[in-house]
């Protein structure tokens, strides 16, 4: 028997939040919707994978980390794309 969570769900983990993000910019691009708020609702649904992992798989505490740091820059890419639309790069 093996300890911990298997291999199918270490791929679920990292698979989840790519098809999220992918998720949000394609549905941003066919609504045409603002840039910040795709930013924002990006970074909305990190900061929500992120504390599912530290609640639900605390050993996935790294993978957390990333993700909530991600949402920390995608938090500060919104704020910047709101003030100066111009300024962002995408």
């Amino acid at each position: 028997m093996q300890d911990g969570i298997g291999l199918t769900v270490y791929f679920e983990i990292i698979i989840y939040p790519v098809i999220a993000l992918f998720a949000i910019e394609m549905i941003s691009r066919a609504a045409k919707i603002a840039n910040w708020v795709k930013l924002l609702t990006q970074a909305i649904s990190c900061v929500g994978f992120g504390i599912a992992y530290l609640i639900l798989y605390f050993e996935q505490w790294l993978t957390a980390g990333v993700l909530l740091a991600l949402a920390i820059a995608l938090f500060y890419q919104a704020k910047v794309s709101k003030l100066n639309p111009q300024k962002t790069l995408y």
